[in-house]
């Protein structure tokens, strides 16, 4: 990819086309070192962050010192895997023992945590470098990715587009080539939506399937921690890191899998480019049109509703505490939200549990003549930053609604997605997502590099 932005030509980052094993094979092959690695990526933090501002802080002594110790351990024959002596990224809600972790709020704006997260452990287990903090929409609350304390992140395609969010600097420093893989987190589509709208792939596990102790909280039931990464290969390495007992995939062949398409038009407004791209772009990789799982489309609005009631219920409860005492330390926006969310009563959230095990019986059985459900991730290319209205298919629409309208529907029922890029219009990624049966997170990785290995 060539970074462009509205006013200024960018170059990629060091590892901009660079995947896993040829780093791998690099640092075995002392072509190159742990401590070059992390130097090269923040040589890219300070060419290109300034521009695309994928970083709320930058560990660079912290990451130096534990490159060092990668190199040395490499020297003594000491191999720790794929992820040894790699520089990532982590999403500023995940905590990182000695690392600022701000939410991208005011109200944690000098929070340092003692601990790791129990996935930025597992990483570190493996050699994985912590290179710093990425942005996120404020306390994730949002899917624009410029909402926050330290502000807005930009598009690596066009800096005059968002991102998406919340998972928004992640997003940013993978498809800029600043890192090679980082981690976000997914409550409605936070991993997906950006890593769509910068042409990143971008994988939401099974609900659980990845601990989100040391994560903190929007929506208990719902928040997923994820992985943003260059190519399906890179997001199976860190999964494997994270959940070293996973179930290996059994897929042989592309060809053999019940492959269904889910028709998009149910869930909301939607660019009819974006949908049509990407339908041929699955005809033209699988070799025939795909099935269509029709039954989806009439539980879309019931699904939509009981996730809306969850999450806000939810949200609400981590945050009602600093609604009533500082709420003027909140991003207006992201107050307005959470002010809103309170209007969910009781019955409705215990409702909306109980219909949520009905729909999830449902896609079980829908998943017994069914591997891989295929659609848009998200129906728009980037809008423009702060944008908060689009015109879509003749309508006007939030922005909001139309990012996260689907990708929200799989956190509800836990199940694992993937978003691959599947082309661009105007200039701007598209992407096209994957979703497996729970549990089923290996075929659905690799279902998407099998898909892009065929698209090549």
């Amino acid at each position: 990819m060539s970074l462009t932005t509205a006013n200024v030509a960018l170059t990629d980052g060091y590892f901009a086309g660079k995947n896993l094993e040829q780093l791998a094979q690099a640092l075995r092959s002392r072509r190159t070192s742990a401590v070059e690695l992390t130097e090269h990526a923040l040589a890219g933090i300070a060419a290109i962050d300034p521009v695309l501002n994928a970083f709320a802080h930058v560990a660079a002594e912290q990451a130096r010192r534990s490159a060092a110790e990668a190199d040395s351990l490499l020297a003594a024959g000491k191999d720790l895997g794929i992820l040894h002596g790699v520089p990532v990224g982590i999403k500023d809600n995940i905590m990182t023992a000695g690392m600022p972790t701000t939410m991208g709020s005011a109200h944690f704006r000098d929070f340092v945590p003692e601990h790791d997260a129990g996935c930025v452990a597992a990483l570190k287990k493996v050699g994985a470098i912590i290179l710093g903090k990425t942005m996120t929409h404020e306390f994730a609350y949002g899917p624009t990715g410029d909402c926050a304390l330290q502000g807005a992140t930009r598009n690596p395609w066009d800096r005059s587009k968002m991102t998406g969010g919340s998972s928004c600097g992640s997003a940013a420093a993978v498809a800029a080539g600043i890192v090679p893989v980082a981690l976000g987190t997914d409550t409605g589509g936070s991993v997906r939506i950006p890593a769509a709208l910068t042409g990143a792939v971008g994988f939401k596990p099974s609900y659980g399937a990845v601990s989100t102790e040391g994560v903190f909280p929007l929506s208990r039931s719902l928040d997923h921690v994820g992985i943003i990464a260059g190519s399906p290969a890179d997001v199976a390495a860190v999964y494997a890191a994270l959940v070293p007992d996973a179930a290996p995939s059994t897929v042989a062949d592309v060809a053999g899998l019940r492959l269904h398409w889910v028709p998009s038009a149910a869930f909301g407004p939607q660019d009819p480019r974006v949908v049509t791209m990407t339908e041929a772009w699955l005809r033209a990789v699988c070799g025939r049109r795909l099935p269509v799982a029709a039954e989806i489309a009439p539980w879309a609005s019931e699904m939509q509703l009981i996730l809306g009631q969850i999450q806000k219920s939810e949200a609400y409860e981590v945050h009602a505490e600093r609604v009533a005492e500082r709420p003027e330390l909140f991003q207006p926006e992201v107050l307005q939200r959470l002010v809103a969310s309170r209007e969910v009563r009781g019955w409705e959230y215990v409702r909306a549990l109980a219909r949520r095990e009905v729909l999830s019986r449902r896609f079980a059985r829908l998943f017994e003549r069914c591997d891989v459900l295929l659609m848009p991730t998200v129906p728009v290319c980037a809008p423009a930053l702060y944008a908060r209205t689009l015109f879509l298919d003749g309508r006007a629409c939030g922005v909001r609604d139309a990012l996260l309208s689907l990708t929200s529907i799989w956190n509800l029922l836990g199940l694992p997605a993937i978003t691959i890029p599947c082309g661009r219009l105007d200039g701007l990624p598209v992407g096209c997502q994957l979703i497996a049966a729970k549990g089923r997170d290996r075929l659905l990785i690799d279902t998407a590099r099998q898909l892009l290995a065929a698209a090549r």
